[in-house]
C-alpha cells in the first residue's frame, strides 16, 4: 500500500496528460495520441517543479504500464486471419525488416549513434513504430530519453509516409493490392498505415485496400516476438560474458521479456475464441485500453525527458530514420516488382 501511495501522484499526472492526448489522437490520427502525449509531457517537464512527489508513479508508468499495453495488444491479433492473408506478404515483410535492421546497424557503426537509439529506430522503422519501441525498450534497458528520441524520429517519417505515399503510389501505377502491400510493409505505425490506406481508398473508390494493409501490418507486428526474444538472448549472453553472474548481479528474470510471452498467450486466446464463434467486439475494449496505456506511458516518458537535450542530439537519429525509411520503401517496391505483384 505504501508503494501505491508513493506512485499515485505520478500515475494521476500521467493519466491527466493522457486523456486529452487520447482525444486529440482520435481527432488527428495521422499524428496519433502517443506523439501528442510525449510532446505534452516534454513541454510540461520544462516547467514542472514537483518531480520528487510524482517520480515513482511516472517511472512505474513508463515501464510497467508500457509492458501491460504490449500484453493487451495481443488481443488485437487474430492469428488465423494473419496466416490466411498475411502469408502472401511474408517475403516482403522479412526483406523490409532485415533491410531496416541492417541499415540501422551499419549507420550505428558509421555515425556512432548510441546502441539503444539505433536498435529502437531500426526496430520501430521495420516492425510497427511505437508499439515495437514499447516492446523492445524494456528488453534492451533503454532509458526514457532514448525512447523519446526514437519515437520522435518514427513519428516524423510516419506523417511523411501517410501524406506522401498515396500520391506516390498513384504516380508509380500501383494496383490496389500492390498499394495495400506497400502501405502495410513500408509505413511504420498502425495509425499511419490506416491513414495512408484510407487516403488511397478515397482516391480510388471501391479499392478497399484498408483491410489488406491492416492485415499485412498485423503480420509485421508478430515480428515483435522473435526480435525481442533475440535481443533478450543477446543481453543474457553479454551479461554472462561481462561477469554479471559471477558478481551476483545477473538475474535472467530481470532481462527476459516475460511480458512478450503474455502477448503471445493473449494472441492465441483471441484466435481460439474467434474461431469458436466469439464476437470480435468482445476484445475491442482490450485493444482500446492497450492504445490508451501506450499513450499514458508516452506521457510518462515525455515527463522524464529533457526536450532541450533531445533537440541538440537529434540530428544523427533523424538521418538514421530517413535512411531506414528510404531503404524500406525501395525494398518493398522492389520485392513487389520481383514477385510480380505490382
Amino acid at each position: 500500500m505504501k508503494q501505491w501511495r508513493e506512485r499515485s501522484m505520478g500515475l494521476l499526472l500521467c493519466l491527466a496528460v493522457a486523456i486529452p492526448c487520447w482525444l486529440l489522437g482520435k481527432a488527428v490520427p495521422v499524428v496519433g495520441g502517443p506523439v501528442f502525449a510525449i510532446l505534452a509531457g516534454m513541454v510540461i517537464a520544462l516547467f514542472y517543479r514537483e518531480k520528487k512527489r510524482t517520480q515513482a508513479g511516472i517511472a512505474y508508468t513508463s515501464k510497467y504500464i508500457l509492458q501491460l499495453a504490449v500484453v493487451l495488444l495481443g488481443f488485437g491479433m487474430n492469428l488465423s486471419e494473419v496466416a490466411r492473408v498475411g502469408l502472401t506478404s511474408l517475403p516482403i515483410i522479412i526483406s523490409t525488416i532485415t533491410t531496416s535492421l541492417v541499415t540501422a546497424f551499419v549507420l550505428h557503426k558509421l555515425m556512432r549513434v548510441p546502441t539503444n537509439i539505433s536498435t529502437l529506430v531500426g526496430v520501430g522503422s521495420s516492425i510497427c513504430g511505437g508499439s515495437a519501441i514499447a516492446a523492445t525498450a524494456p528488453v534492451i534497458g533503454a532509458d526514457d530519453e532514448e525512447i523519446a528520441q526514437s519515437i520522435s524520429v518514427i513519428f516524423l517519417f510516419n506523417v511523411a509516409a501517410a501524406l506522401l505515399f498515396p500520391t506516390f503510389g498513384s504516380i508509380l501505377g500501383l494496383s490496389d493490392a500492390g498499394f495495400g502491400l506497400f502501405a502495410g510493409t513500408a509505413v511504420n505505425d498502425t495509425s499511419s498505415v490506416t491513414a495512408a490506406a484510407a487516403a488511397w481508398d478515397g482516391m480510388h473508390p471501391g479499392a478497399n485496400t484498408l483491410d489488406t494493409a491492416t492485415i499485412v501490418k498485423l503480420t509485421r507486428t508478430l515480428a515483435i516476438i522473435p526480435i525481442t526474444l533475440a535481443l533478450a538472448l543477446f543481453r543474457v549472453v553479454r551479461a554472462k560474458r561481462d561477469g554479471g553472474e559471477r558478481e551476483g548481479s545477473f538475474q535472467i528474470n530481470k532481462i527476459f521479456p516475460f511480458f512478450i510471452l503474455f502477448f503471445v498467450l493473449a494472441s492465441i486466446l483471441t484466435t481460439l475464441c474467434l474461431g469458436a464463434g466469439v464476437s470480435s467486439s468482445v476484445f475491442a475494449p482490450f485493444k482500446e485500453l492497450s492504445k490508451f496505456f501506450i499513450i499514458m506511458a508516452m506521457a510518462a516518458i515525455g515527463l522524464n525527458t529533457d526536450i532541450v537535450k533531445l533537440v541538440k542530439t537529434g540530428g544523427k537519429p533523424i538521418l538514421m530514420g530517413a535512411c531506414c525509411w528510404a531503404a524500406i520503401t525501395a525494398v518493398s517496391l522492389g520485392m513487389q516488382r520481383a514477385l510480380g505483384i505490382w
